[in-house]
């Protein structure tokens, strides 16, 4: 540190105010006569403590420095190095987001350590400084076969657990997890947790108990991943942990709950939806991220092919009516009647919404939610906002006959209606309103078209390739073999966690409810004549846009084959065929 135009370390800690200008003498003498460092001489007498320490030393280097604490250590990725070469190099890694590994180093700036690092675990390397000691001692705890985590925490002492939340500072009570990092071993992992659940843009965080400890899992691009596997005892704390910041009764573990938060992460807002459920083992966690970056509500964006992007906005700009979006739980209904309200705001319009819960905020949109505790259902707030002169209304879900009865009427009386309903393809949406006793004259009437809907994990631009499927895929897919060339997937990577699938995009089956249908409807045709006229109008099957999308490169054959099973494969039989060889766009397959 006493390099020319650089600050000693002890120059630091008297202008800090941490050490008195008698105080660093006295530690100087002794270093002469020990040759041990100025700051670890400090922190053995007590004049310094081990956090002020870091931090003047992090100032001094210019670098960001860290207390090490359990919780900040995937204690796997030690071996990731290896023991002997963290010891020699001074330094233990401490958590990995995609392709960066942090590690805390005693010597930040040594480049050939750096260099050393990545040479051996192939990562990009983001050091942070932390104490020798410090380092020294959590290697050996997280060494070996055996790894005793639950005897460290028990020698924690209580100037070891440091609590750092900053308070709200407006009405969502708000939590910024970069003050929240130095502070006690159950929060520094559930931090760790949520943040690096936010960085791989994961939808849901699943805290599962399990006879061996506590299982955590993240559902990215439509799939769990394991995260992490905190060691035995430490469950109960977790989930109290999560309770607390989500406003949930931490002492009722009989019951399930739900709970929210809003945190700050990555400099930005997250809402966090938390639901709690007792099982054999202990509570079950599920914590829905809701990140408002990955909404994309421009409906140009979605995915839909030209055709039946017009089909929609045709549907979506008659004066009333009702337009339904369908398709399985976590399949992108929200985003869609987004994208929808989207297209249609402006300053003429009054738009309201009744959803269970609300999940994005859109302004120039009037947002109701759904309490069923105090009696504010669907079919309530319905009646109610009839009265509130709207222009457009949309509706969550439609969950039975009541909602359903009062969005026809709603359409019925001169209001556009957007709604979502479980179904498994646009034309079975008919059958399931009957089902509802909705009178078939006045399905006819009111509806619009119907859009369903699945989700297909895109292929990986990282690694993305040509293959040529399998035979008895092309024929699942209606494709003739000897016609078929080459299709795109990805091979695996870093990049995509090895799955080969980066992002999603939407496959969608637009219905467009023509005047043969509405004569079809009414007469109460059944559900084939239903989906041989929509075929005969040009509307295609899910199965069918979704090989097209595959044609297109954006995803493989298998995965649309995949999110498009159970769907009566009868009706895929005109499935495009492709002339010659697709060779899709590099910036279509990467999309």
């Amino acid at each position: 540190m006493s390099g020319p135009g650089r600050m000693r370390i002890g120059d630091a800690l008297v202008a800090s105010g941490a050490v008195s200008e008698e105080q660093l003498r006295r530690a100087l003498a002794e270093q002469r006569t020990t040759g041990r460092r100025v700051g670890e001489l400090l922190v053995e007498q007590g004049i310094v403590s081990p956090g002020a320490l870091v931090q003047a030393l992090a100032a001094v280097q210019g670098v960001p420095g860290c207390r090490l604490r359990h919780g900040l250590i995937d204690p796997a990725l030690v071996k990731l190095i290896g023991q002997d070469e963290c010891e020699r190099l001074r330094c233990i890694p401490m958590f990995r987001v995609r392709d960066t590994l942090t590690v805390a180093m005693a010597d930040p700036r040594s480049l050939p350590a750096i260099d050393r690092l990545a040479s051996l675990t192939g990562l990009q390397i983001s050091p942070v400084l932390a104490l020798e000691s410090d380092i020294l001692e959590f290697v050996r705890k997280y060494s070996g076969e055996n790894v005793d985590v639950d005897e460290f925490l028990t020698s924690l002492t209580e100037s070891d657990v440091e609590v750092v939340e900053r308070e709200a500072v407006d009405e969502h009570d708000a939590t910024d997890l970069d003050h929240m990092v130095d502070g006690s071993p159950i929060v520094n992992l559930v931090n760790v947790a949520l943040l690096t659940a936010v960085r791989d843009g994961a939808s849901d965080i699943h805290v599962e108990p399990s006879q061996r400890g506590t299982r955590i899992r993240y559902r990215i691009d439509g799939m769990l991943r394991d995260l992490m596997r905190p060691p035995q005892g430490m469950h109960a704390a977790i989930v109290s942990r999560i309770k607390v910041i989500g406003k949930m009764d931490i002492a009722e573990k009989r019951l399930p709950q739900e709970g929210r938060v809003r945190i700050v992460a990555e400099s930005r807002e997250i809402d966090l939806r938390v639901s709690s459920m007792p099982t054999l083992l202990g509570e079950k966690l599920v914590i829905r991220v809701l990140d408002k970056s990955n909404l994309h509500v421009d409906m140009n964006e979605l995915g839909l092919r030209d055709e039946p992007l017009g089909k929609l906005v045709k549907s979506l700009r008659q004066p009333h009516g009702m337009v339904l979006v369908t398709g399985p739980t976590g399949s992108g209904k929200t985003t869609t009647l987004y994208s929808a309200l989207d297209l249609l705001r402006n300053a003429e319009s009054n738009i309201l919404t009744v959803e269970d819960p609300v999940e994005y905020q859109l302004d120039m949109v009037n947002q109701i939610q759904v309490n069923e505790q105090i009696g504010l259902t669907f079919a309530r707030a319905l009646r109610s906002i009839l009265r509130q002169d709207p222009d457009i209304i949309m509706v969550g879900e439609i969950r039975d006959e009541v909602t359903a009865r009062v969005a026809v009427q709603a359409a019925l009386t001169g209001h556009l209606v957007l709604a979502t309903i479980h179904t498994n393809d646009a034309p079975s949406t008919i059958a399931r309103l009957r089902d509802m006793s909705i009178e078939p004259y006045l399905i006819a009437s009111s509806l619009n078209g119907v859009v369903a809907q699945r989700l297909a994990r895109t292929a990986c631009p990282s690694c993305v390739t040509s293959y040529y499927p399998p035979e008895t895929v092309l024929r699942d897919a209606r494709l003739d073999p000897k016609k078929a060339g080459s299709f795109r997937h990805g091979t695996g990577c870093q990049q995509c966690h090895n799955s080969g699938f980066k992002g999603r995009t939407g496959i969608y089956e637009v219905m467009e409810v023509s005047d043969r249908m509405r004569r079809a409807i009414t007469e109460d045709a059944e559900t084939e004549e239903i989906r041989e006229i929509h075929r005969n109008d040009g509307g295609k099957s899910l199965r069918e846009e979704g090989v097209m999308v595959a044609l297109s490169g954006k995803t493989s054959l298998e995965e649309v084959l995949r999110v498009t099973r159970g769907e009566d494969e009868e009706i895929a039989t005109g499935a495009p065929e492709p002339e010659a060889e697709p060779q899709p766009a590099d910036g279509r397959a990467a999309a």
